[in-house]
């Protein structure tokens, strides 16, 4: 953080923190609604990961990408978004970008067979993994990874579905989170952004399902904007602490409450040091429909978004954000 606070115009947001040990539910769903209302960005602690792991996992993410790029490229992203995605690939906020954000990239999701009957669904699949005599362990530790992972979304649901007045289970359904969509990404940041030249390690964005968890380095460079349609924008960095989640709603949520609840623009700017982060996004089941929830509208305040599809919502959101994978195979 030393080199971000000597900058006297670096802003930092404040942001509820949630104890997931805390046994008074109460205050933890009060909490998290305000933080929902406000911004949609707040701290999770006392998750259960052990910290020792969360090291391994971070530790295993620098070995892929200190792979040459070839070996990288054995593993480059398919149609289904599992696998490696190069630099430049994504460009989050073309209005604003020149090129693509300067990160690398690798997608990890629920490990389904292709004798499965639902193989066939857009993101649901096997995945593509590094060579185990290369990165021996590596596949090992990023599935339990995503095992540990989903289980903390799993009980942050349950507070999400308490703060929104529902059932404890409601989004514990096998068409909501009882069998989602649920992604892990590795990424590494490298290189110097320079807004004013329109270079973004991550353009600003809103992600596009329900939540997502957010584990890093430490390094600092994820910066909120509470108010997207303030002119000019104010951006705030939110400070790492260890052994937290850093979770924001997406977009999915924001429709499902009727817009109560909140997902919130974020970008990251490099400051030329490596940092590397692992988002693991939540999203529910792919025939999931997302409409406004009962507890969300009423005759006065209708819903505000048309029902979709998840797959469908997902799926356009993909294409308006990475690059189409052609322009690979023709470099090839």
């Amino acid at each position: 953080m030393e080199n971000h606070t000597k900058d006297s115009t670096m802003k930092v947001s404040s942001l509820n923190c949630i104890d997931l040990a805390n046994d008074d539910l109460y205050h933890s769903v009060a909490s998290l609604k305000q933080a929902s209302l406000d911004c949609g960005f707040f701290y999770v602690i006392n998750h259960g990961i052990n910290e020792e792991f969360m090291e391994d996992v971070f530790e295993q993410s620098k070995k892929f990408f200190a792979l040459p790029l070839e070996e990288k490229m054995k593993v480059l992203r398919n149609e289904k978004h599992r696998g490696y995605t190069p630099v430049l690939d994504e460009k989050l906020d073309p209005k604003n970008q020149v090129n693509g954000d300067h990160k690398e990239g690798y997608y990890i999701g629920i490990e389904v067979p292709k004798d499965d009957p639902h193989w066939d669904k857009p993101f649901y699949g096997p995945n593509p993994w590094p060579d185990a005599d290369v990165l021996p362990g590596w596949r090992e530790t990023m599935e339990k990874y995503h095992q540990e992972a989903l289980r903390v979304s799993m009980a942050i649901g349950k507070l999400l579905a308490l703060a929104l007045d529902l059932d404890v289970k409601y989004f514990d359904r096998t068409e909501m989170l009882g069998k989602p969509i649920a992604t892990m990404r590795l990424l590494r940041y490298q290189g110097i952004s320079d807004p004013s030249k329109g270079i973004y390690a991550c353009g600003a964005h809103s992600d596009f399902g329900m939540m997502t968890l957010l584990a890093t380095d430490g390094v600092m460079g994820l910066q909120i904007c509470k108010d997207k349609n303030a002119t000019p924008q104010k951006w705030e960095y939110v400070p790492p602490i260890k052994g937290a989640f850093i979770v924001n709603l997406g977009d999915m949520l924001e429709r499902w409450s009727n817009g109560f609840f909140k997902s919130t623009l974020h970008r990251v700017l490099g400051n030329g040091q490596e940092r590397y982060s692992i988002p693991f996004f939540v999203e529910p089941n792919h025939d999931c429909l997302v409409e406004c929830l009962p507890t969300c509208k009423s005759e006065s305040d209708l819903p505000k978004y048309p029902p979709i599809k998840c797959s469908t919502y997902l799926t356009q959101r993909y294409e308006e954000t990475h690059a189409k994978l052609s322009i690979y195979h023709q470099q090839t």
